[in-house]
């Protein structure tokens, strides 16, 4: 298993970090991962959308995520559940979030990425994730930051 901690502190309230995720394609500007959105669904506090992810700077198939709100607290994603997906099921599990607590100045934001392989796959994922993903979530973390903090965000 890969798991992926960041943690910062943004200039923001929760509700307006959570409400950023939440509109895929806006996040799909900071988070270079989910780039390009080809299509995006909203029920609520569920988003399911489209995307063609690169992770670690590998080009994967097109995959649809769930995101699913927890008002003011945090947003899970993870893989839309079968049929969708079949591919993708079965080389990894996959679990991600935003987890939010206000703070002096701000939210603190936990962002976690977390992915489980099967052995066949495993000894060939995972060096690479471990040696990628962490900058690739950083860097994401820090290009959110700068927009949510901005004086004109767009």
């Amino acid at each position: 298993m890969i798991e992926v901690q960041v943690r910062e502190t943004i200039g923001c309230t929760p509700d307006e970090l959570l409400a950023f995720v939440m509109d895929i394609e806006r996040y799909a500007e900071v988070d270079k991962k989910i780039n390009p959105v080809t299509w995006t669904r909203r029920d609520g506090d569920v988003v399911e959308f489209e995307c063609r992810p690169k992770v670690a700077g590998i080009p994967q198939p097109k995959v649809v995520q769930r995101l699913r709100l927890t008002p003011g607290e945090r947003v899970d994603i993870s893989l839309s559940p079968l049929p969708r997906n079949r591919f993708q099921h079965t080389i990894a599990k996959f679990e991600a979030s935003f987890a939010c607590a206000p703070v002096d100045g701000g939210t603190e934001v936990t962002r976690t990425l977390r992915f489980t392989f099967p052995a066949w796959i495993r000894w060939m994922m995972e060096p690479v994730l471990r040696r990628r993903l962490p900058a690739e979530v950083r860097d994401e973390i820090a290009r959110a930051k700068a927009h949510l903090e901005s004086p004109t965000p767009r």
